[in-house]
């Protein structure tokens, strides 16, 4: 019975995956930004739906921006329920871009994309961040890097905060974390770290039991004169205790 749900749930998942493509394809060269927008947050609470997710929000989305959302990061689920909670852009490394499928999806839902191992695109990045919070728009970035494996939350990289800087923007911590639906205990069947592939991290979230997302918003601050390493110093423990609450 496990396998067949997951069978259910996987189709849902392909069909649901190829109707955005259409959408994209199709209906958003004709939306505005902002229908765009609702779009995409609302294919996002479908598609977590699809996989058996169901989505609770703690705390207070932000209404606009400028602002950007600082997040740990544990999942290839961690985007999409983002994007329910609230529509935001995110910075992701550049080679999702090529990735098939997922890298249409994501440029079209207004991802911003960066090469790590360049120095001069790390600026140029930090510069595209900063004229996207002038112009108001909600950012999203997790400053761990990479995923992490929902115990203890791995080192911040305060790079990326420059941008909050030098745009004097708000940045406001956001926990993420998966529950057992049913008995309200942690979910590491979302994970997917070290030398797990996407594909079994996809499946182990199908075959398991209904999951809870929990995304619990921190309230906005300001950089109040610290610098970006010390800032982000802060955010740790702030998203830190964000997740585990």
């Amino acid at each position: 019975m496990k396998h067949l749900k997951a069978c259910w749930r996987l189709l849902r998942l392909v069909v649901h995956i190829l109707q955005g493509l259409g959408t994209v394809a199709l209906r958003f060269p004709a939306l505005s930004s902002e229908q765009q927008q609702m779009r995409v947050q609302a294919w996002s609470l479908k598609l977590l739906a699809c996989v058996g997710v169901s989505l609770a929000i703690r705390g207070q989305p932000p209404a606009g921006g400028p602002v950007m959302l600082v997040a740990n990061h544990l999942s290839w689920l961690d985007i999409p329920v983002l994007h329910a909670a609230r529509y935001c852009r995110f910075v992701s490394k550049s080679d999702v871009q090529g990735w098939p499928l997922v890298g249409t999806l994501a440029t079209a839902a207004g991802t911003l994309y960066i090469e790590r191992s360049s120095r001069r695109d790390a600026m140029r990045m930090v510069r595209a961040m900063q004229q996207s919070l002038e112009q108001g728009e909600v950012l999203a970035v997790f400053p761990e890097g990479t995923t992490g494996d929902g115990r203890e939350l791995l080192h911040f990289h305060a790079n990326l905060l420059q941008a909050a800087v030098l745009a004097d923007a708000p940045v406001q911590p956001v926990g993420l974390r998966f529950t057992d639906q049913a008995t309200g205990v942690t979910s590491f069947a979302p994970s997917y770290i070290g030398n797990e592939t996407l594909v079994g991290s996809i499946w182990r979230t199908l075959c398991a039991p209904s999951i809870v997302a929990i995304v619990h918003f921190g309230l906005p601050e300001q950089a109040q004169g610290r610098d970006r390493r010390l800032w982000a110093m802060h955010l740790h423990r702030t998203v830190d205790s964000l997740r585990r609450s």
